[in-house]
């Protein structure tokens, strides 16, 4: 059931039958009627009510409405005290007003086809009325009053709900009929009800202890009492008055005519203003509407232009993310498996790299390497390569040394006292202890010299610190990635990328301890060397400093050996130049490799298909040589090697840093998004919430 409803205008037929009644209600000689039926009203005008308590109308007819209360607000029952006859029939009435009784006069009261579902019992205050009609309303019950109405003669119940009457009702003595559904009562019984009013009556009477008499014997008043019969004398006196108000009569007739009949011209007059004001306003309406709906279609075409807009590029900002998450997880995929790759052959190529080492430093110095000494040359290499050394570690020292400057700034004023009093006790032996620090002091410098040259040339330690830029490089980019998916509010990926990240984690991980124990093993090599040189020996650090700068690189001493130099290229731009020495031993030149299968260079030991590919690839590009097709050795003559499965291993390009400024990795979770000074602070990535283990400072630049 809808919560709330248009209030029902009338017709305009109605409102001009309404404005002619009250019209003709208020005219000289008009009666006492007031008939304002069938004028589709949903409440009395209070106009009605007005005209009723001043012109004092005795008959009020309301029959054929709408009209859901008899009271209109701002009124009051007394208006219609003088009514006789007051038809309701044919409305929408749910109750009677509870004061209905102060109408003392009222004689018929027809109620017929409403919605009452009881009658109030002020209504046995009406002690003159003859007729009421109650049939087709909701009533189960009459209230008691009823036995009040000493005039009352006609009763209808009829089509209600009423099962049972009052005892009371025996008292109303005049009545004469009485209408209801005999068939369905229970009290009086229906044998009773169906025999009549009179045998009804009598079984009241009979149930109240009192003795019936007839109606008949009752007198009542007609509903209009006659003043009396004038006499014949009076007639004559009177015919003349008589005769002269009625021709005013006719007179004042005309004129409201008239008056009428202009009333009705101007009415129609403005009836037609009206209707064209409603057509100025309908085709006004209709232009507005019209404008309306054109400027709404031209918005909503914008509107889904910019959608259109946006969607596409939404697509492409995706499109570029997905062609960047490719781009990387491929990357990530070429590392994890160039460091399946070198792990198995950083035995082979540890192994090799130890006896050089061995053989070059162990050796002993000769006295032509003695005389050969270029001091002043390997005295300014040394210099340089200490400063370059320090240089980087005041770098990551600067921090630290701000924290302790005034813990130092303490200390000074004490030493300064402790080394005042150490200068006296050490005036003895001054000669003997400057000579000897700087004795000590050159060796140390020397020795620092040297171990930084070897950090510096070692290959191991190259290859491993260039695998670690790479790797900072991926989580880098990876990290921008995520943030920007987390902007575009775009998270189908987030495991995808969590999963790489891990993965790099735990290979930067792997790799920084590699670094640290290849550090460890070539300081062991530095203290076999200290242990094993001479105490007497002069130079001894100076010379195995400039044994490592003459030392050649190993690629030219592949070349030397007879590695071809595009064959060199290759393996390097392959990132597969730990597979040099095995050429080099092997003798391999481009005419062999022309001749060769995958299964002779899984002999060799090179297991990656893709690297086995680019270079058969290579070698069926390069010109043939009558020089090299008598060094093609026999691929049965290649040593065997265990078998592995071939995997496919795409050319690894190195990443360039994002950003030449110093960043932190935040380990394990891998992250690249803080800088130094924020991140000394942290204790939780700012980006996935989890507890930081460990700092890893980049210095890209």
């Amino acid at each position: 059931m809808p919560l709330f409803f248009r209030k029902r205008k009338p017709s305009e037929d109605s409102k001009k039958r309404l404005e002619y009644q009250l019209c003709l209600s208020k005219e000289v000689g008009a009666g006492d009627i007031l008939d304002i039926s069938a004028c589709e009203l949903t409440e009395v005008p209070t106009s009605a009510f007005s005209i009723c308590k001043v012109l004092q109308k005795k008959v009020f007819i309301l029959h054929g409405n709408q009209l859901k209360s008899m009271v209109p607000k701002g009124c009051c029952i007394n208006f219609l005290v003088t009514l006789k006859v007051l038809d309701l029939h044919e409305n929408m009435l749910t109750a009677l007003p509870d004061d209905i009784g102060q109408l003392a006069s009222l004689q018929v009261l027809n109620i017929e086809n409403n919605q009452i579902k009881a009658l109030p019992d002020s209504i046995g205050n009406l002690r003159l009325l003859q007729t009421l009609n109650v049939k087709g309303n909701c009533l189960s019950q009459l209230p008691t009053s009823v036995g009040r109405m000493s005039s009352l003669r006609t009763l209808d119940l009829s089509e209600n709900s009423v099962r049972e009457l009052p005892r009371d009702l025996a008292l109303a003595r005049t009545l004469e009929s009485l209408t209801l559904d005999a068939a369905l009562m229970s009290y009086p019984p229906a044998s009773v009800c169906t025999m009549g009013t009179e045998d009804i009556q009598r079984f009241l009477c009979t149930e109240l202890g009192e003795e019936y008499c007839p109606s008949s014997q009752f007198l009542l008043p007609v509903l209009e009492s006659d003043s009396g019969k004038q006499s014949p004398d009076d007639v004559d006196s009177l015919e003349g008055a008589w005769q002269s108000k009625f021709n005013d009569f006719e007179k004042r007739k005309e004129q409201k005519h008239q008056e009428k009949l202009a009333f009705e011209r101007q009415l129609e007059e403005k009836q037609k203003e009206h209707h064209q004001l409603i057509l100025m306003n309908n085709s006004h309406k209709e232009n507005i509407l019209l404008s309306v709906r054109q400027e709404q279609e031209r918005l909503e075409l914008g509107v889904s232009v910019q959608q259109r807009f946006q969607e596409v590029e939404r697509q492409r900002i995706l499109g570029k993310v997905r062609q960047a998450e490719t781009g990387i997880a491929n990357r990530i995929n070429n590392l994890l498996l160039d460091n399946k790759r070198q792990r198995k052959s950083s035995e082979f190529l540890q192994q090799l790299e130890q006896d050089r080492i061995r053989m070059e430093h162990l050796t002993a110095i000769t006295q032509e390497e003695t005389n050969s000494l270029r001091k002043r040359e390997v005295a300014v290499a040394m210099q340089k390569m200490l400063s370059e050394s320090c240089s980087m570690r005041l770098m990551q020292e600067a921090s630290d040394s701000r924290r302790q400057s005034l813990v130092s700034e303490a200390c000074r004023s004490l030493e300064s006292q402790d080394r005042k009093f150490d200068q006296v006790l050490s005036l003895q032996q001054l000669d003997k202890s400057k000579a000897i620090a700087c004795i000590l002091q050159e060796e140390e410098m020397q020795k620092a010299a040297f171990q930084a040259l070897q950090l510096q040339k070692d290959s191991v330690h190259g290859y491993i610190q260039q695998q670690i830029r790479l790797i900072e490089g991926e989580l880098m980019q990876l990290t921008k990635l995520e943030v920007k998916r987390h902007n575009l509010d775009a998270e189908n990926l987030q495991e995808v990328l969590w999963e790489q990240r891990s993965a790099l984690s735990d290979l930067l991980q792997q790799l920084l301890k590699e670094k640290d124990q290849r550090e460890v093993e070539l300081r062991q090599v530095l203290q076999e060397m200290e242990l094993k040189s001479d105490s007497n020996q002069q130079n001894y650090w100076l010379i195995q400093y400039q044994r490592l700068l003459d030392a050649k690189p190993l690629l030219l001493r592949m070349q030397e050996v007879g590695v071809e130099s595009d064959l060199v290229s290759l393996l390097c731009k392959l990132s597969a130049q730990h597979y040099l020495p095995i050429m080099a031993h092997h003798r391999v030149t481009s005419e062999a490799l022309r001749h060769m299968t995958t299964k002779d260079l899984r002999k060799l030991g090179i297991n990656e298909m893709g690297i086995q590919k680019a270079l058969l690839n290579w070698a069926r590009e390069q010109p043939t040589t009558p020089s090299e097709e008598e060094a093609v050795p026999s691929p049965s003559s290649l040593p065997s090697a265990p078998g592995e499965t071939p995997t496919s291993t795409p050319p690894l390009t190195p990443i360039n840093p994002s950003a030449p400024r110093s960043q932190v990795i935040f380990l394990p979770c891998g992250h690249v998004c803080c800088c130094q000074m924020c991140s000394d602070a942290l204790q939780t990535c700012p980006l996935c919430r989890s507890n930081i283990a460990q700092h890893l400072r980049l210095y890209h630049g």
